[in-house]
């Protein structure tokens, strides 16, 4: 390896806190890949060229979990029980003298000590060990600790003002921080850091990497806010812990005409941004595990992965995902809103029979809201449940609770502009379409977002406004015939009669028995509504 001390060591420049806020980011980015690369060393190398590894990992970050429980496995596997107790020891005293956490250390050695156990129960040897322990002590020690529903995990670092003193508090920095920390927390999705700690790190020195490590989460979140000129300028990137890899980054410029809600306009954008590539990385991470090594989580987002294809079979696929999470963890207030969704979706394209699934779709919405009411994804499941049931008025109230709960919730703001769309005001819908693009402008659903944008743009009368947005609705690459059916019937009011007829050829592709009276029970509008989807389709003889 050529990592050898920090990066431009010895170089400061006296008197510019800019360079120094930026040199003291690039070391810090740099001890990250440095014990990254330690990590996959050690997990490659083997007797005591795997301690050798361990120990420079160690004295890098010493404060990382996850590197003393790697050492107190390799231990354990090879019997060196009194230097595990040893070290655990030693890594506690450091622990609570920096005033952190050591149950995870003891825990991760109990943990050791059982698995070393496991193995040797296997071959029928019972030993003492290291004069401390039994192994029926050890395994009902293993079996004492109350499994946890693994969820993603998160720690959102101060933001640093490039302009001030390193550790300068206060001002937008910070208030930027808090507001992102709390935004996370309110979505339900991932376990969120407290701010308390986040701070606490922070003034110890302790790098975004480094602290990540320390916390054990999976990702962590950095970066800068400063103002000048009347301006706000923010970066922000989003970064796995165990590898050391930016997922994710963005910067964003704002006139400070008034300061709160410019902070408020860049934390919702950036938290729905982390709360979107997070759950793409976690999609596509689980869709390779092998299925039987799931846990909940994963099973979750293997769940999504389908349940994003809008296809029968990946539906029927992401309920039985959907239903592996709940068994595992019955209190997964999320895959409930996703089996909701399965049986929305089996009801919406008309692939089963109506009634019995929006009864499910309403039952799965119920049980989420009983696992966790403060969960936005429960009431957005059910509010698209009781739109199903004929219930407008209440589908709104509940999609409004969603966004209530957590302004980011890209997908509330969406069906909200659905319903509206539909049902209620067009203007009202394409605000929301709007707000939940910006939120998620990558969002599996923007075909949707797009679509409702079409259909409240039609429901106004500008029918070339609307066409435009149909368009590029229809072009997404998962769209079904509904979409299609949308696009053929806007193209046409704005007499783009063979775009139209071409959309309409697109439907019988994958539905030769595709009828409008399939568009209009699907999407009930009223009589207005209705009346100029039918003059649509009829310039084009789609009926």
């Amino acid at each position: 390896m050529l990592f050898e001390g920090d990066f431009l060591e010895g170089l400061d420049l006296a008197r510019c806190p800019a360079f120094s806020t930026w040199l003291t980011a690039q070391r810090r980015r740099f001890r990250a890949c440095h014990a990254a690369l330690l990590e996959q060393l050690a997990q490659g190398a083997a007797g005591e060229e795997t301690f050798g590894y361990l120990d420079k990992w160690r004295e890098l970050a010493p404060f990382d979990q996850h590197v003393h429980a790697t050492i107190l496995a390799a231990l354990a596997r090879q019997g060196r029980l009194r230097e595990g107790e040893e070290h655990v020891a030693a890594t506690t005293r450091l622990f609570e003298a920096e005033g952190l956490d050591s149950r995870p250390i003891r825990n991760a050695w109990r943990s050791a000590m059982a698995a070393s156990v496991a193995g040797v129960a296997s071959r029928t040897a019972v030993v003492e060990v290291a004069g401390i322990a039994t192994v029926a002590t050890i395994a009902a020690a293993a079996d004492a600790s109350p499994a946890i529903s693994r969820h993603g995990s998160i720690a959102v670092m101060p933001f640093a003002d490039p302009s001030t003193a390193a550790l300068a508090r206060g001002g937008a920095a910070d208030a930027l921080t808090h507001d992102i920390i709390t935004r996370l927390a309110k979505l339900r999705s991932l376990f969120v850091i407290a701010q308390g700690t986040v701070f606490a790190l922070h003034e110890r020195h302790v790098g975004a990497q480094e602290a990540g490590r320390t916390l054990n989460v999976d990702y962590v979140v950095s970066g800068t806010a400063s103002t000048r000129e009347g301006r706000l300028t923010v970066t922000a990137e989003l970064a796995e812990t165990r590898s050391a890899r930016i997922v994710w980054a963005d910067t964003f410029h704002h006139k400070l005409n008034d300061a709160f809600l410019v902070l408020e306009e860049v934390g919702n954008r950036i938290v729905a941004s982390i709360a979107s590539e997070i759950e793409t990385l976690e999609r596509n991470r689980a869709i390779l595990k092998p299925p039987g090594s799931l846990d909940a989580w994963e099973a979750y987002h293997c769940g999504l992965w389908h349940m994003y294809r809008y296809r029968r079979a990946d539906n029927e696929m992401a309920r039985h995902f959907f239903q592996t999470a709940l068994r595992l963890d019955p209190t997964f207030s999320r895959a409930y809103a996703g089996l909701s969704f399965t049986h929305f979706q089996d009801a919406f394209q008309n692939w089963e029979k109506r009634g019995p699934e929006i009864d499910k779709a309403y039952e799965a919405a119920v049980q989420g809201m009983m696992a966790d009411d403060r969960d936005p994804a429960v009431h957005w499941a059910m509010g698209r449940a009781l739109w199903l049931r004929g219930r407008p008025e209440e589908s709104v109230g509940e999609l409004e609770q969603s966004i209530d709960l957590s302004p980011n919730f890209a997908l509330g703001h969406y069906n909200l502009s659905f319903v509206r769309s539909i049902s209620g005001d067009p203007q009202a819908a394409i605000d929301s379409s709007d707000l939940s693009r910006q939120l998620s402008p990558f969002d599996p659903m923007l075909f949707g977002m797009l679509a409702t944008r079409a259909m409240a743009l039609v429901r106004l009368g500008h029918f070339e406004e609307a066409a435009g947005w149909a368009a590029k609705a229809a072009a997404r690459p998962n769209v079904f015939p509904h979409i299609h059916a949308i696009a053929a019937c806007t193209l046409a009011l704005a007499d783009s009669l063979e775009q139209a007829r071409s959309q309409a050829a697109a439907i019988y592709k994958v539905a030769p028995h595709y009828t409008l009276d399939d568009f209009l029970l699907t999407f009930p509008f009223d009589a207005d509504g209705e009346a100029l989807f039918r003059e649509g389709a009829r310039r084009i003889g789609f009926r």
